[in-house]
């Protein structure tokens, strides 16, 4: 598995902590120093069925800068995925990428419920 993430962010922190708890084994992503690619950003979005907006982090400066509360919902699919792949720290974390499943964000029930751990 390949959990995505930023080392700084709380939740990301949990989000370990919970996996290396659990006794899960993954490969770590640092998202500020390699952003997911829009080809990744296309497949995770579509293998995790979730809307395109829960990629976005609309908790964050740079969110909030780019006024995209305002402007996503105008924009094209393919601009919002290239927008994404432009910085990771507009991508939404953490982001554990199974074999097939794609979690975004760190909700415990919904990933003791995916890996098998509840």
């Amino acid at each position: 598995m390949l959990l995505v993430h930023y080392p700084k962010c709380t939740t990301c922190q949990k989000a370990k902590k919970w996996l290396d708890e659990n006794g899960v084994a993954y490969r770590e992503r640092n998202i500020k120093e390699e952003n997911p690619t829009a080809e990744e950003l296309r497949a995770w979005h579509s293998q995790s069925g979730l809307p395109l907006k829960r990629f976005f982090n609309t908790s964050g400066l740079l969110y909030k800068e780019l006024k995209l509360k305002d402007r996503l919902p105008s924009m094209q699919e393919e601009e919002q995925i290239e927008l994404l792949s432009s910085d990771g720290l507009l991508v939404k974390r953490p982001i554990l990428v199974g074999e097939d499943f794609v979690l975004v964000g760190f909700r415990e029930e919904e990933w003791k419920k995916a890996l098998g751990k509840g």
